[in-house]
C-alpha cells in the first residue's frame, strides 16, 4: 500500500526574470534562431544550385516576425527576394527599412494598386482585367512597374489558364507601363510522395507554357515554381528562383514526409508561476476533466490559448520542465496551463523555465508533434502564436 505523502505548502517564490516587452513583463517568449533560417535557406540552395532564393515572409513570417526576419536575411544575403500575401505586409517591410524586392503572391484589388506601387511591391497578375488595372496604376505613378504572371497548372486558386497565358504575356509586353519580370505557378501536393506524378505533370505543363511565352515575347527574367516540397523533392530544371516557405522556418509541411537536414528555428518557453501539492482524487482545471491518480505536484504555467497554445492540448499535450516531460493536467485555459510533475520531488521551482516547443535536456517537443495533436499542419500552429508572446532573436 502506497504511503500518503503529507501536503506541503504552496511554493510561490520567483527566481527568474521574465521577458520585458513594451514596458510589460511577459512570462513566455518565442526564441527565433535567425542563423537557423540561414541554414535552412542554404540547404534549399544547395539542393537547387544556381537559383535565386525568395523567402516567404507572409503572415508575420509564419509567426516568426516579418521585419526582424526580413532585415536579417537581407543583411546576410541568405535570400534575394521576399514574398507576401497582402499589401500591408509590403508596407511593413518598407517602413522597417527592408529594401529587397518583394513579390505579392496573389492579385491586388484595384483599390490597393496605388499603395502597392508606392511600396515597390512586385505585382501578381492572372487575367486581362488585372493587367489593365495594374497598367493604369503604373501610369498614375509615372513608372514602369514589374509584374509576374501567375499560371494555374492545377491549384485552381488564382492565375491564368495555360492556354490563355501567351495572350496575357503579350498584353503585358505591349504595355508601356508594365514589365513582364516573371512567370510562376504553385504546386499543391509537392510535399507528399503520393503527389509526385501530379507535380511532375504540373511542372511539365508549366514549362511548356513558359516556352510558348518566350516564343511570343522573348526572354523572361524569372521563372519559378519551387515551394518547399518541390525544393526538397522535385527536379526544378527550367526555373531560376525557388520559394522555400515552411522549410525555411525549420518545419516539415507534412509530418509523414521524411525531410532531413532541417534546423529548428523556434523555441517557445514560459516559466513556472505556481507549484501546488494536490492529493489523490482531487480534480484540476475547468470542467474537472482531470483527476489526480495519486498525490502529486501540479505546476501552473502562465500560457494558454490566448497566447496561441491550443486548447486541443488539454489532457493530451506535454511540456518540458527540469529536463523531463510532463503531461498537461486538465484543460488549457486562456492564460494558464497546468502540468503534472508527479509524486516525488518536483526538482523545479517557481520561475524555472518550461519548454512548450523545442529542446530541454534530452527531451524535445517538435512543431510536428504539436500540429499532430491539433490535427492540423505546422504552418497553422506557428501562425497561431499570438502577438502577446514576444519574439526574441538570436
Amino acid at each position: 500500500m502506497n504511503a500518503i505523502l503529507p501536503l506541503e505548502p504552496d511554493i510561490a517564490t520567483p527566481r527568474s526574470r521574465q521577458v520585458r516587452q513594451n514596458g510589460l513583463m511577459c512570462p513566455s517568449q518565442l526564441n527565433v534562431d535567425l542563423a537557423a533560417i540561414d541554414a535552412n535557406l542554404a540547404l534549399a540552395g544547395k539542393l537547387n544550385p544556381g537559383r535565386a532564393v525568395l523567402l516567404p515572409v507572409k503572415a508575420d513570417a509564419y509567426g516568426h516576425g516579418i521585419v526582424p526576419v526580413a532585415r536579417h536575411v537581407e543583411a546576410v544575403g541568405s535570400a534575394q527576394w521576399l514574398g507576401v500575401a497582402e499589401v500591408s505586409e509590403a508596407e511593413q517591410l518598407r517602413a522597417g527599412g527592408v529594401g529587397l524586392p518583394v513579390l505579392k503572391f496573389s492579385p491586388c484589388f484595384p483599390d490597393e494598386l496605388d499603395r502597392a506601387i508606392a511600396a515597390r511591391l512586385t505585382l501578381c497578375v492572372g487575367d486581362s482585367a488585372g493587367i489593365t488595372a495594374a497598367q493604369e496604376a503604373a501610369e498614375r505613378a509615372g513608372t514602369r512597374h514589374p509584374v509576374h504572371l501567375k499560371v494555374d497548372t492545377g491549384m485552381r486558386r488564382v492565375g491564368a489558364e495555360p492556354a490563355g497565358a501567351v495572350a496575357l504575356a503579350r498584353q503585358i509586353a505591349d504595355s508601356p507601363s508594365l514589365i513582364l519580370q516573371g512567370v510562376f505557378t504553385h504546386l499543391p501536393i509537392s510535399d507528399t510522395p503520393e503527389g509526385n506524378d501530379y507535380t511532375r505533370d504540373q511542372l511539365a505543363r508549366f514549362l511548356a507554357t513558359v516556352d510558348a511565352i518566350r516564343d511570343a515575347v522573348g526572354e523572361i527574367p524569372l521563372v519559378h515554381a519551387g515551394n518547399s516540397g518541390a525544393v526538397l523533392g522535385h527536379d526544378l530544371a527550367g526555373t531560376n528562383l525557388i520559394r522555400p516557405g515552411i522549410i525555411s522556418y525549420g518545419c516539415r509541411a507534412d509530418a509523414a514526409t521524411p525531410w532531413e537536414g532541417l534546423t529548428p528555428v523556434a523555441r517557445w518557453t514560459s516559466r513556472i508561476s505556481f507549484l501546488k501539492r494536490v492529493p489523490a482524487g482531487e480534480t484540476v482545471g475547468y470542467g474537472r476533466t482531470w483527476t489526480a491518480p495519486r498525490d502529486t505536484w501540479i505546476a501552473t504555467v502562465p500560457v494558454g490559448y490566448g497566447d496561441g497554445y491550443s486548447r486541443l492540448f488539454s489532457n493530451r499535450g506535454r511540456m518540458l520542465a527540469g529536463g523531463r516531460s510532463h503531461p498537461i493536467a486538465g484543460r488549457v485555459c486562456m492564460d494558464q496551463t497546468m502540468i503534472d510533475l508527479g509524486p516525488g520531488d518536483p526538482k523545479v521551482a517557481v520561475g524555472d523555465e518550461v519548454v512548450l516547443l523545442g529542446r530541454q535536456g534530452g527531451e524535445q517537443i517538435t512543431v510536428e508533434e504539436l500540429a499532430g495533436l491539433m490535427g492540423t499542419i505546422t504552418y497553422e500552429l506557428m501562425c497561431l502564436i499570438t502577438a502577446r508572446v514576444p519574439r526574441i532573436y538570436a
